[in-house]
């Protein structure tokens, strides 16, 4: 595991906990006010009962509901219990709403609303924890926000339970219904989870490195059968170590926390959306010839121990870089794997790693067949640059889940990024020298390194209260004498965010704004005709941003500090200014 999916891990396994941690039967915010209601309090054991989610949503918001719109935006609710086989949720009829966003009708949940989940306690006495895991996207007229809560309650499992009505579930709740949901016919849904494994091959995210494979195949044949065979299960075993990585999480999410891995969560997280576009884009680059990849001898077969540990990271790879491409079967095998007990969901996702892993194994069984496979030729290179398109196109799908406000700059990091790919695999050659190829490298990798950092790692939120460009404010500040520091920036200019970086996001500078009492204004010259544009022109007179005003108490003229290389000169003269204290 390199140190991203690390960290990322990490950051996921740390929200989760906090979830867990202040989960009760009432969750409330300026959003919702949930509560998680029991129909029984005690079950006997292989009775039906039922649990009621009962929402109250603020005035003004609404949550989307389930299917009605993006499916990442529905309502979802995930019920996870020991010794209990939850069927599915039951929403209320949905009320018409229209999105002036994405230009349709939709169907929401607002107000006063309930969602019931039927279950079937399991043959044993006990007590056992409820934990509800709601998920969704609450917005009113002006604005959308992520909301997740986890809701619990103990119910007791037990044979001399009694079990009168607690209340009226709409719809039906029989048994036969939460039946399919737990049975959903094991004999349909383990062989789904083999063939959704198997379509993962034909994904292409996975063919940049199809070649790589092919040449490992051939390569293998070519050393005997029961080589090529252990270097194939090799291969295979890498494959099937990601699904197995997936199923752990599994299993530490529901006994430890209580909630449910849902495929598509990894999603949810912005670093990840964005790295997973970016390698969709460098691989693209790879389809379009840009670079190659140097396979080193473990994974071409050769020597260092016979290639198997090349092998096994081979496979992990190609599980890897199926993830972006993940479809319906495969979603839904997941989501059946869910409702089934622990060990029925660890063997459903193991079984769509086999499934994956098996044509390698089958291929490496019987050499012969990869004499099938079509020659070398102009067709294989139409093919590689027709997938690099796809996988543009790939990133583009990608990154509509990443955030707004990050959007521009992360396309700027694109083109950046390839660039820095272009001056690794194009700017040099074989008979490079060796000092001049990996001064060529460093210099691309170093770029790389730094506009991430200045393109991609957003501004610390809060430091500088920032008030939008407006005259009137401007003259209201220097009437009573205070002092007042204009920002002019644009979203185009790169000089105005490397002084995001290295000056304004500093707490040494926020803190003396803040101490001295400086109005902070933020004037945005994007288009010629926005008024700080004009104002700059015509007001200050300066040609260009990224430029800093100050306009300081007893000073007749504007200071004008230009550039980005400001910093000394901006605290010497903010810290001649009397504190706000002194003052007041």
């Amino acid at each position: 595991m390199n140190r991203k999916s690390f960290l990322l891990s990490v950051s996921v396994f740390f929200s989760v906990f906090m979830s867990f941690v202040s989960a009760a039967d009432f969750a409330e915010d300026d959003l919702a006010s949930i509560k998680l209601h029991l129909q029984h309090m005690q079950v006997a054991p292989g009775a039906s009962s039922a649990i009621e989610i009962e929402f109250q949503t603020a005035e003004g918001w609404h949550f989307y509901a389930e299917g009605e719109t993006i499916p990442e935006m529905g309502l979802k609710i995930n019920p996870q219990a020991q010794g209990l086989v939850f069927g599915n949720p039951i929403f209320p009829k949905s009320e018409p709403y229209y999105d002036k966003v994405i230009n349709k009708n939709i169907g929401i949940y607002s107000g006063t609303f309930s969602v019931f989940v039927p279950f079937i306690a399991e043959a044993n006495s006990a007590t056992t924890d409820v934990n509800v895991a709601v998920e969704g996207v609450a917005c009113n007229n002006q604005l959308c926000r992520k909301a997740d809560y986890v809701i619990s309650a103990r119910l007791e499992i037990s044979d001399d339970a009694n079990m009168p009505g607690a209340f009226e579930i709409p719809q039906q709740t029989e048994e036969t219904e939460i039946t399919q949901t737990a049975g959903t016919s094991i004999s349909i849904a383990l062989p789904l989870a083999v063939l959704a494994g198997l379509l993962l091959n034909v994904m292409p995210c996975v063919w940049p490195i199809l070649p790589i494979i092919v040449m490992r195949l051939v390569s293998q044949a070519e050393k005997g059968k029961a080589k090529s065979f252990a270097l194939g299960v090799a291969f295979a075993i890498g494959i099937i170590l990601f699904f197995a990585a997936l199923a752990i999480l599994n299993i530490v999410l529901k006994l430890g926390f209580g909630l449910v891995f849902q495929w598509g969560d990894q999603f949810r997280n912005p670093a990840f959306v964005i790295g997973m576009a970016l390698l969709m884009i460098v691989l693209a680059l790879y389809m379009f010839g840009l670079f190659s990849f140097g396979i080193p001898a473990s994974v071409s077969g050769g020597k260092q121990k016979g290639g198997f540990a090349g092998s096994i990271g081979m496979g992990f790879l190609a599980a890897v870089l199926s993830t972006p491409c993940s479809f319906a079967i495969l979603t839904f095998v997941l989501a059946w794997a869910q409702t089934q007990p622990i060990i029925l969901a660890t063997i459903t996702i193991l079984l769509i790693g086999v499934g994956m892993a098996a044509p390698y194994v089958v291929l490496t069984m019987a050499p012969s067949l990869l004499s099938k496979i079509p020659k070398p030729g102009r067709w294989m290179e139409l093919f590689k640059h027709a997938t690099g398109f796809v996988l543009l196109a790939i990133a583009v799908k990608l990154l509509q889940a990443a955030p707004i406000d990050k959007l521009i700059n992360i396309l700027y990091y694109a083109v950046v990024l390839a660039v820095c790919v272009w001056m690794w695999g194009v700017c040099v050659s074989y008979d490079t020298p060796a000092q001049k190829k990996w001064t060529i490298r460093f210099i691309s990798v170093l770029l790389a390194i730094l506009f991430a950092f200045l393109l991609l790692s957003g501004p610390q939120k809060g430091l500088i209260d920032w008030q939008p460009y407006n005259a009137e404010l401007i003259s209201s500040a220097k009437g009573k004498n205070q002092p007042v520091l204009i920002d002019f920036t644009a979203e185009w200019c790169i000089s105005c965010k490397v002084l995001e970086k290295t000056v304004y996001s500093q707490k040494e500078v926020s803190d003396l704004i803040k101490q001295k009492g400086v109005l902070a204004i933020k004037a945005d010259t994007t288009a010629h005709d926005y008024p700080a544009t004009i104002a700059l022109k015509e007001i200050y007179n300066q040609p260009a941003v990224p430029v800093t005003i100050l306009l300081l108490p007893g000073n007749d003229k504007p200071i004008a500090l230009a550039g980005i290389m400001i910093k000394n000169e901006l605290i010497t003269n903010i810290k001649s200014l009397d504190d706000v204290e002194k003052e007041n």
